[in-house]
């Protein structure tokens, strides 16, 4: 695949090129890791480092063991994960701010987060592939005639103006509030042996054929956006951004749906990835908000189940690592470390098989085969079956990946999950949709 066609091109933020600013102490500092083996350490480095521990805590879709299992082996220090749903990250994140060290968050909690001062700016000399970062998490384009989408796009709170400081800028600069790990363009799963017919919109969710059988995911900046992109494709909402809806179109949006609501359409709300897969896979549900990689653990059951492009395109949503603000010395020198190992490719190639998407491409692509990448990636047939992190077959030869490849999917993103100006109106107008 060519640069072009991955969005892997080298973008450098406002002229800023990392490598002239890569020097002194943070080039002494990031230099031992290349080959992610802790002996290119000095000594006194390897040793004491294999007494840190790092607390990290997020949502579940990347707080996973063999991550911090692979940490152990390849960095030499512990890494001690505790996954939470998005609203308790947020919560967590603000309100006892040194009760971690490193924040595994969305860039929409990080809206919420980042002005509280908890978290520190990241210098991006002391990243080594910043310049192999997706463009979409530096411009907000994909491709340099991409539309940025609406919502709370990454780019947007993805930098700050200093190393003090907690306002985000509105151009790259040399500090970054996370490091983008994680990402993925998201739609409706469905059950295509029980839903009786295609689904190319939105605004199937809430086609009466489907009262009692269909879901939407409780978590409030994101299953507001799902609303909005049903509403637009009904018809019944014209927004001026989807992404910071006024009163008046939280109102819209949440009126067609607590109408739905009480004529029986919803089985279930539900919060959890496992919630959303069980939901499916046992039948009680045929469609409904998704993660890819849930639509993947159903298959893994052998029930088919399928993550369906939609016309109006995709609602997006990424992740990435953040420092916390206590966190300093030698501690922090590990941190760094820690991300920028994972930036190196093994954890980028475990995300991608599960149908997650790395914010560095060509690393990843070293640590897959050409099979994989080409199903995973590009859109092309599997030629042989396709296999989950933990050896599972995920897809049987011939199998094309849902929506297509890399651009097509994340080429066709509508909106981001998103906080909005008046995300307090909006989460209790939300709260009374689910308790009517």
């Amino acid at each position: 695949m060519k640069k072009a066609d991955t969005g892997t091109t080298a973008v450098t933020p406002s002229g800023l090129s990392r490598r002239s600013v890569l020097k002194g102490t943070a080039a002494a500092a990031g230099a031992a890791i290349g080959s992610g083996a802790i002996t290119g350490f000095p000594t006194i480095w390897a040793q004491n480092i294999k007494n840190v521990t790092l607390r990290q805590f997020g949502t579940g879709v990347s707080n996973l063991n063999a991550v911090a299992e692979k940490v152990k082996e390849d960095l030499g220090f512990t890494l001690q994960m505790t996954a939470l749903d998005s609203d308790a990250v947020a919560q967590r994140a603000v309100t006892q701010p040194k009760s971690y060290d490193i924040a595994d968050i969305e860039y929409w909690i990080c809206k919420k987060v980042f002005p509280a001062g908890v978290m520190q700016p990241m210098d991006v000399s002391r990243i080594r592939n910043f310049d192999k970062i997706v463009p979409i998490f530096v411009t907000g384009k994909l491709t340099p005639e991409s539309a940025i989408a609406q919502g709370t796009a990454p780019h947007t709170v993805g930098f700050v103006e200093g190393k003090d400081s907690t306002t985000f800028a509105k151009a790259p600069t040399n500090w970054m509030t996370l490091i983008p790990t994680i990402y993925n363009a998201d739609t409706l799963g469905i059950r295509p042996d029980l839903v009786g017919r295609p689904i190319t919109t939105w605004a199937d969710l809430l086609d009466p054929a489907f009262k009692g059988k269909a879901s939407i995911l409780n978590i409030p900046s994101i299953g507001i956006m799902d609303a909005a992109m049903v509403c637009e494709a009904m018809g019944k909402v014209t927004y001026g951004d989807k992404g910071n809806m006024t009163k008046e179109e939280i109102d819209k949006t949440l009126a067609v749906m607590t109408e739905a609501k009480k004529a029986g359409q919803f089985r279930a709300f539900w919060k959890t990835f496992d919630e959303s897969v069980n939901l499916m896979a046992s039948g009680e549900v045929v469609i409904q908000s998704m993660w890819s990689p849930a639509v993947a653990a159903v298959r893994g059951k052998g029930i088919p189940c399928v993550y369906q492009p939609l016309k109006e395109g995709y609602r997006a949503w990424g992740g990435g690592l953040g420092i916390a603000g206590h966190l300093s010395g030698l501690e922090l020198d590990a941190a760094y470390e820690y991300i920028n190992w994972y930036l190196s490719g093994w954890v980028g190639a475990y995300l991608n098989r599960q149908g997650y998407y790395s914010a560095v491409l060509d690393t990843a692509k070293e640590h897959m085969s050409a099979d994989e990448w080409g199903f995973w990636m590009e859109g092309k047939p599997a030629a042989s079956d396709i296999l989950s992190p933990d050896g599972k077959v995920m897809e049987k030869a011939g199998a094309v990946r849902d929506g297509g490849s890399f651009v097509e999917r994340m080429g066709a993103v509508a909106c981001w999950n998103a906080v909005m100006d008046e995300d307090r109106y909006m989460v209790r107008k939300w709260n009374e949709f689910i308790a009517a």
